[in-house]
């Protein structure tokens, strides 16, 4: 059997969203940019793409912009927000967390390299940041403050509108990154007083290599791509246009099944921690704590009773036919611990032996009982 779960990677191509990208990438191939009728045909594709993501999340059409993916969307509102800022009010004082994606954790640290002073907020075992631990870190100077919704590697869910409405009193700009969240979880920036959001159409069953950023209107802004004047002379570069009308697609399908993926995931993830249970209910940790995202479930064996590896223990999983990993996928090809596990306390031994399993609306119950199968055969093959 040939199981996937390692869906927060990236997940399948929908059909339907294939069959929407087909026609821009053959008759309708035109530059959005050019004034002719192929230009204008392509130009309308992509409007009508950004106000079915506008809609998605309570924004306005003119708050989207469309990049490259999720890594691209977090350095444009992070360099974008907070070096704008710095600009008009001399605030360089940022907060963030240790338990971020890298593509905001070292977006902060080139930030300080340049003279920034930024706090990197602890987010504890479950790492989960609270309004509590955040509000000791704000100051006169504080201007802007990312955290994510949901954690690329547990799956721990941070209360995004608490945060948002508390810093909206204290004029100091919010991002998040929601890439596992966003059309999994309900975001409404207007409700939750979220000044940018970043996302990315390959984690809800879109094309690769295609995210957007939303930027409040009114928030201090700056291009970091230059060379044109698409997306209103903030990103320049020639819009994907195939890319954006698949990623549109692919919400209105997510959107349409929110509730029933959300239930269907959240059965196997329960499913699946009976079972490992079963398996051994002292030698392992379920990690991010009670209320993390069902799409996610991230364990780890501890050393006290395993041998951990994490490469010999993924290629054991491979070899069975079991995609997994060992953390976030854009740095999984090094196996090197987890910054995320180490944050959370555990040692380096611990973070060699933590495994993430990702699910999908595709996956089955028979999957995770086949999981489990060759899960018990491989933590008895590295048990002590």
């Amino acid at each position: 059997m040939k199981v996937y779960f390692d869906n927060a990677a990236t997940t399948p191509l929908h059909p339907k969203v294939f069959e929407k990208m087909k026609p821009l990438l053959t008759e309708n191939f035109g530059n959005a940019s050019s004034i002719h009728s192929f230009g204008r045909k392509a130009r309308v594709a992509v409007e009508e793409a950004r106000e079915v993501v506008a809609e998605s999340i309570n924004a306005s059409p003119s708050e989207i912009y469309f990049t490259s993916g999720g890594t691209e969307a977090n350095n444009f509102s992070i360099f974008g927000i907070a070096k704008t800022e710095y600009a008009e009010s001399k605030r360089n004082h940022l907060i963030t967390s240790l338990v971020e994606h890298h593509s905001v954790h070292d977006t902060f640290n080139e930030l300080c390299k340049i003279g920034f002073n930024v706090d990197w907020l602890d987010a504890g075992k479950d790492t989960r940041v609270s309004e509590q631990l955040l509000s000791h870190k704000i100051g006169i100077n504080t201007s802007f403050v990312s955290l994510m919704y949901v954690n690329n590697e547990t799956g721990a869910i941070n209360p995004i509108a608490e945060i948002g409405n508390f810093l909206k009193e204290k004029n100091i700009f919010f991002h998040t990154d929601a890439v596992q969240g966003f059309c999994k979880m309900p975001i409404n920036v207007k409700k939750m007083q979220i000044d940018s959001v970043s996302a990315s159409a390959h984690k809800i069953n879109g094309p690769k290599g295609i995210g957007f950023s939303f930027v409040k209107s009114g928030t201090p802004l700056a291009p970091i791509i230059f060379g044109g004047s698409q997306e209103r002379n903030r990103r320049g570069g020639t819009e994907n246009v195939a890319g954006i009308v698949g990623f549109a697609e692919a919400i209105k399908i997510a959107k349409e099944k929110m509730l029933e993926n959300e239930k269907h995931v959240k059965q196997l993830k329960e499913k699946f921690i009976q079972g490992i249970q079963i398996i051994d209910k002292n030698g392992l940790i379920v990690n991010g704590g009670k209320n993390s995202s069902p799409y996610i479930l991230s364990i780890t064996l501890k050393s006290e009773f395993y041998k951990n590896d994490s490469e010999a223990m993924l290629m054991f999983l491979d070899i069975n036919g079991i995609a997994a990993s060992n953390g976030a996928a854009c740095t999984s090809g090094t196996l090197k611990p987890s910054h995320v596990i180490l944050s959370a306390g555990y040692s380096v031994q611990d973070a060699n032996g933590t495994i993430r399993f990702s699910f999908g609306a595709q996956n089955t119950f028979d999957e995770v009982d086949y999981t489990l199968d060759v899960l018990q055969k491989m933590m008895k093959k590295f048990r002590k």
